[in-house]
């Protein structure tokens, strides 16, 4: 193609048109630099120029008159120190600098990890984090390459592993037991952003925040936690009795024949509560073989004004008369 049909620039600029973009191309076919152009580069910028697949110079924010002193890489490359050609062919990348927030990431499946409580566990996890270009070169020279357009969008996924692997190590490595971990996210969140650091620093980005905004099992293990924690809330077995029967005190002293006033009530419900712990001792061997003397049985039931042991189908209780 003649060179009379190429066209001459004399300014570079670009303006971000939408977010999510990380870099961007300037369109260069059919045209040349001029010596003396200008260059714009403005804040949350930096521009990269390449010759012939080689990486030259790189411009922080600020307006350049390109020569022989603004591009030195170049100007050595094309060994311009014997006299600057103008005007010339290169090719002008763009990086967007400013904070990409609101990413988020999450474990599309539980993770295992093994806890020194619960054993092998599987957990799920998920939150946001923002990061940002660093260093133009190694992002271009690893990811971006030659492409027109290079967006958000193309580089979450490999993010988002990169997240979920760190996180799986962070794990392995701590001590902490899980249910420590699910009540101090903020801490879990700042030792898996020290180890996801390096990762992103080796693609030429910056991991600027990175937040856990949940941990959690899976339904069937929280199932069982739930379980567990009840358990470990209720105590014994004596206690949680002793509750029960201080809650059913209401409705013992208001059941007709349940008393005759609050103190009858209260008395009834303290025998009851006492011979239901008498009961309750010997329910391992009940369920195997017949009651020993002066336990109940199979067929024995517990008066609702006394407490007593009677007969299953007694309709009056032998010990207070009380109705059944």
């Amino acid at each position: 193609m003649s060179i009379f049909s190429k066209q001459f620039i004399d300014v570079i600029e670009w303006t971000e048109p939408e977010d999510g973009i990380l870099a961007y191309r300037y369109p260069m076919e059919d045209m040349e630099i001029q010596n003396g152009a200008k260059l714009t580069v403005r804040d949350s910028q930096m521009a990269l120029f390449v010759n012939e697949g080689r990486v030259a110079d790189v411009f922080a924010p600020g307006l350049y008159t390109l020569n022989t002193q603004t591009l030195p890489i170049l100007t050595y490359l094309e060994n311009w120190d014997k006299g600057f050609r103008s005007p010339f062919k290169s090719d002008v990348y763009y990086f967007s600098l400013r904070l990409k927030t609101d990413q988020r990431w999450g474990t599309a499946t539980p993770i295992s990890i093994r806890d020194k409580e619960f054993g092998a566990v599987r957990v799920r996890g998920y939150g946001i984090y923002a990061y940002k270009i660093a260093d133009p070169k190694i992002f271009h020279q690893k990811l971006s390459g030659t492409r027109d357009l290079y967006q958000v969008v193309d580089l979450e996924g490999q993010l988002r592993n990169t997240i979920v692997a760190r996180m799986t190590d962070t794990f392995a490595q701590s001590s902490v037991p899980f249910l420590d971990m699910a009540a101090n996210q903020a801490e879990l969140g700042r030792k898996v952003a020290e180890n996801l650091k390096p990762s992103f620093g080796e693609l030429g980005l910056s991991l600027e925040t990175f937040v856990v905004e949940n941990i959690s099992l899976p339904d069937e293990l929280q199932k069982l936690l739930d379980d567990k924690i009840g358990m470990s809330m209720v105590g014994d077995m004596g206690r949680y009795t002793k509750f029960q029967a201080a809650r059913s005190l209401p409705i013992a002293a208001a059941n007709e024949g349940g008393g005759a006033g609050v103190g009858v009530g209260l008395g009834a419900g303290l025998a009851m509560a006492q011979n239901m712990m008498n009961a309750m001792k010997s329910v391992d061997s009940a369920a195997t073989a017949t009651a020993e003397p002066g336990q109940p049985s199979a067929e024995t039931k517990f008066c609702i004004n006394c407490g007593k042991p009677i007969p299953r189908r007694a309709k009056f209780c032998a010990e207070c008369g009380g109705a059944q």
